[in-house]
This record gives C-alpha cells, structure tokens and sequence, in this order.
C-alpha cells in the first residue's frame, strides 16, 4: 500500500493566510452589510504600470505569429531579462554577478521554499522569530525541524533568533551554530533592516562557521535609508555563503502576474560541488520557466520608463505606510517598520493576544491585519498591517481605528 509523506501531518493548523481567508469568509457571510477593509495579506492593489501593460501586449502579439511565437523558456530565464536584472539590480550598485548565476522562475515564495531541497535533511535552520511561514513550514516538509511544542510554538531542530523591541528587532547570532541561515530584509513582518555594517557582520559570521545565508529581499524597493544595502552582495565575501531571492510581486505589482529570480554564484560551494550547479539542475528538472510575455513584462521594469513609474507606485505605497504609522501613533499604539519597507509592526493594546485583537479589529473596525503570532513565538503579542492598500480604504481603515 501507498504511504504519505508523514512530515506534511506535522504542520500545525492551515497556512497562516489561509486560516486569516476563512475566518474573514465567515465574518463577511454573516456581516453582508459590512464594508471590509483588507490590509493583511500583502497585496498590491495598484494597476500595472503602462510600460509593464505595453510589454505584454507586445509580447501578446509575438505570440500570435508562427515567425515570432515562444514556447518553452530556457530553463534559466531569457537572456533578454537575465541581461536587465545583472546590468541593474547588480552591476550598477558595484556587485559582479553574471546572467548564468540569475534563475529565473514564478516568484520568491516559490523559490523560499524550493530552495531547502538542494541542502541534505540533517542541516540545521536558523530564523528570525518573527519569520515568514513558508521558511520554516517548507522544512517541516522536508524533515529537517524535528519535533513540534504547542506549548512554546517550537520546533526542537530549528534555531530561533528572537527579534524583539528589546534588541530592535536585528538579529543576534545564535549561541547553536546553524547550517542555514534565513535573513528577509528589509524585513516581513517587521519592517526593520540591517545597516551595511550589521549585514557584513552576518556574511563574515556564515563565512566562518561555514554556513548558507539564504537572503530574501522581496522588499528592496522599498529602502529609503542611505546605510542599507539592497542587495547582500554588497557585502564582502558574500558569493562564498549566500543565496539571494528577488521577486517582482512587491517592486512591480506582480502578485497576479508572477516573477521572480533567485542568485546562486559560482563561488559557493560545498567542499567540490557548486550549489550553482545543484540549483541548475533542480530548476530544470522541476520548472518549465516562466512564461515568455510575463519575462517580457519583467524587462520592461528595467526600462526608463518603467523604473519612473514604478517608483511612483513604490512612493504611493509608502505614503500609506507613513499614514499608517503616524496615525496609529497619534491613537496611542506602539509602532515600528513602515520607512524601508510596506509593514507597520504595532504592539496590540491592553495586553490582547495577536488573535483576541485580529477579532475585534474585524468585528468593530471591519479591518483585516495578520496576527503577530501567525509569524512565530516572539511575535504574540504584536500585529502587522500593510501599506499595499489603497490610499481611500488606508484613510478610511485609520478612521476606523481611532473611532475604537
């Protein structure tokens, strides 16, 4: 007879988002009258720029002629969007990273997850706590967490760095060393980053215990403060321990259209084998490539264009999140994140759980946010809302609150 694979029982409860998505059902069902305001899941809501719109229909129409139709993308991206991502994302900030150590593939989330599967199952995984689920839940999947405590909300093989408003939510090394280490900066859910000097610290320490950092920075747009690298191969030393992902989704509003690119230089490697060469070969026996019009879409980011409007999006996003902050301050709350990244990390009121406040948001404000606690242990006790709503329901949402 068949078997599963058991580690798949081990996940507590549904996906953090999922279990938000059905308690909002069920409250909408209810409450057909009411108005609900979604700043919890972080979704864009702006349109697609017209230079991104422009590219696709272009591609479009590619598509529709036997002399200049595609089929299957070569199993690292098009050279054409390979090309852009290289020259902007990296040469241009002094970092030399080639077309062949960029993989292009359907998005950062994706790739989060994917990534643990060319590392063996005894390594041990180090994460910021709060932390971005699918880190930890992908390598529960795989065996590699041990034991769950519902007590503590722990994982007897996984390595947490608490980020709390005592330590400023940075990370401090851990006393057990980690094979991999998960860094998302600027970060979600907190919306705090590192200084360059504090993100060298970390690539001199993978450097010297012989670890991966495997770097997320969904949220680079967003950086406004001159001391923050966007990317970690800024850093010195940074092609010898770390992998970095990138998506479209929060840059350019592709949440919908999905894109995304993982780095893995050549210059990693594990004793003779090239973890570049590992992840070749998983992203072409898994992955089909993403599709020629949305890679199409993806060079149109890079384009003049483009960037000016993107940056427009990007500013009208952290507007919100500016609003967000000052209005939550002037109601009395303890606010954090919101300059280099769409999160505002708040600290829930009159001692209420992540969950009891996520309730009674919903029931008398109509506002969706995400429980702090969905992210990990040290984050009871705190909330996120997000800037990616529109400028009316972010107003209309702040309204909301200070009438509580």
């Amino acid at each position: 007879m068949f078997q599963i694979n058991e580690n798949y029982q081990k996940l507590p409860g549904s996906y953090l988002f999922s279990t938000i998505a059905k308690k909002v059902a069920a409250f909408t069902e209810e409450n057909p009258e009411k108005d609900v305001i979604r700043l919890g899941i972080g979704d864009v809501t702006q349109p697609l720029a017209p230079a991104i719109i422009e590219a696709m229909h272009k591609a479009v129409d590619e598509m529709g002629s036997a002399a200049s139709f595609h089929g299957y993308a070569p199993d690292l991206g098009y050279d054409f969007l390979r090309r852009a991502i290289a020259e902007n994302d990296y040469r241009a900030r002094g970092c030399e990273i080639a077309e062949d150590e960029i993989f292009v593939s359907d998005g950062a989330k994706s790739d989060s997850a994917n990534i643990q599967e060319i590392f063996g199952p005894d390594n041990r995984i180090a994460v910021c706590d709060p932390v971005y689920p699918v880190y930890v839940d992908s390598n529960v999947m795989a065996g590699r967490t041990g034991t769950y405590d519902k007590e503590t909300e722990r994982w007897s093989r996984v390595i947490y760095m608490p980020c709390t408003a005592e330590n400023g939510f940075v990370p401090e090394f851990p006393k057990e060393e980690p094979d991999l280490i998960y860094l998302c900066l600027p970060n979600n859910p907190t919306g705090t980053t590192l200084t360059k000097a504090q993100l060298q610290a970390w690539v001199d320490y993978a450097n010297r215990i012989g670890a991966v950092i495997l770097y997320d920075g969904a949220y680079e747009a967003y950086i406004s403060e001159p001391d923050v690298a966007h990317s970690i191969y800024e850093c010195d030393g940074a092609k010898t321990c770390a992998i970095e992902l990138k998506s479209f989704s929060k840059n350019a509003g592709f949440t919908g259209v999905r894109l995304g690119y993982t780095v893995v230089p050549k210059e990693l490697r594990c004793g003779d084998v090239s973890l570049r060469d590992m992840w070749a070969r998983r992203h072409g026996t898994k992955f089909n490539g993403a599709p020629y019009i949305v890679q199409r879409a993806g060079e149109a980011v890079y384009s003049e264009a483009g960037k000016a409007q993107l940056k427009e999006q990007v500013a009208y996003y952290m507007k919100n999140a500016a609003a967000i902050k000052e209005g939550l301050k002037e109601c009395g709350y303890t606010v954090f994140g919101g300059v280099n990244a769409p999160y505002i990390w708040l600290k829930t009121p009159n001692g209420m759980t992540s969950w009891e406040f996520f309730d009674d948001l919903l029931s008398r404000a109509n506002v969706v946010g995400t429980p702090g606690s969905g992210f990990g242990p040290s984050g009871e006790g705190y909330f996120r809302l997000t800037a990616f709503g529109s400028a009316e329901n972010t107003q209309a949402a702040l309204a909301r609150i200070r009438s509580m």
